[in-house]
């Protein structure tokens, strides 16, 4: 009986322990941040081609743009030196609609090419999850998925 006892605390102190570690901190997604080239350019794109909405840096700092997706998070678009390096799709912004082939159209309409996620150009690709995702480059390169995950 002393062993079953000992057993059934070892049990529940690990049990809590493994429940503390466990507790989320509630994060929320906050921001992305990219060093680009040319602000004002890379902003052209964000705000004209992705159709984003534009917010104030709140200390009006040069080479500084914002942009917020649905109200509560940010890209920042932060122009300064750096050293180059590959970027490949692996490393992309995702982002999701339910509006595919508007965003296509749109993109077409500004002259903006798109690939599947092999590179074939013009073409969605229909993942086995159901989802649809086509691909597009900004202009200093860096990747953007755009999907129709719903959310």
């Amino acid at each position: 009986m002393k062993t079953s006892f000992r057993i059934i605390l070892l049990l529940t102190a690990i049990g809590n322990g493994l429940l503390t570690h466990a507790q989320s901190f509630d994060f929320s997604y906050d921001h992305l941040s990219i060093v680009v080239e040319d602000v004002d350019k890379s902003a052209d794109f964000y705000a004209n081609v992705l159709n984003l909405k534009e917010i104030p840096h709140p200390d009006k700092t040069p080479g500084f743009r914002w942009f917020v997706i649905n109200e509560k998070t940010q890209i920042h678009l932060i122009q300064k030196e750096f050293a180059p390096f590959e970027k490949n799709k692996s490393m992309h912004l995702a982002l999701a609609t339910q509006d595919l082939a508007g965003v296509i159209k749109h993109l077409k309409a500004n002259n903006v090419i798109f690939d599947d996620s092999s590179g074939k150009k013009n073409t969605i690709k229909h993942r086995s999850d159901g989802v649809d995702q086509i691909y597009i480059q900004d202009p200093d390169g860096y990747w953007i998925e755009i999907n129709t995950v719903a959310h």
